[in-house]
């Protein structure tokens, strides 16, 4: 199973950092889509990664045009979060998909609409309190990567720490 992260237009450096960090932890490609609200090199990224950058597969993007162009929705399983989504981020069965793509939007304002309603079906969502804005955008990643993992039966990552072995 490949699994796809993508990031349009991440906006905060430190959940980018985190969201490097668990792509790397679970062997995930991760995608950057421009234009970023920060510099890549910048130290607050760094440091919320960790030293897990040369442990994540990174390919940017210089626009969602061209994401889209190279990876077609038509053509990919692709899953577009979003707290408007029709579909519960669980439901789908990514268990007899062999590569998945994630789209994440940025914090303020999300992926844009005319995608959202244009692919209205392959939209996800995670389940919260009506009265709350949203997630954390690395903690919402962690969360839908988890599930299309655990559906696979954590395929290829360790299930028991050598510490209790």
């Amino acid at each position: 199973m490949k699994i796809n992260i993508v990031m349009v237009e991440p906006e905060i450096p430190q959940n980018t950092g985190n969201i490097a960090r668990t792509c790397a932890a679970i062997g995930a490609k991760l995608h950057l889509v421009h234009p970023l609200g920060f510099d890549i090199s910048e130290k607050a990224i760094r440091r919320a990664g960790l030293d897990y950058w040369d442990k994540v597969e990174i390919e940017e993007h210089q626009s969602f045009k061209e994401f889209l162009e190279k990876y077609k929705v038509e053509e990919n399983n692709m899953y577009f979060a979003t707290t408007k989504g029709k579909h519960v981020y669980s439901e789908p069965d990514y268990s007899k998909m062999d590569e998945v793509f994630i789209l994440f939007g940025k914090e303020t304002k999300g992926l844009p609409e005319d995608i959202l309603q244009k692919y209205i079906g392959q939209t996800i969502r995670i389940p919260m309190r009506e009265t709350l804005r949203s997630l954390n955008l690395s903690n919402s990643v962690a969360i839908v990567a988890f599930e299309i993992l655990r559906q696979k039966n954590f395929e290829n990552l360790e299930e028991i720490s050598s510490y209790f072995k």
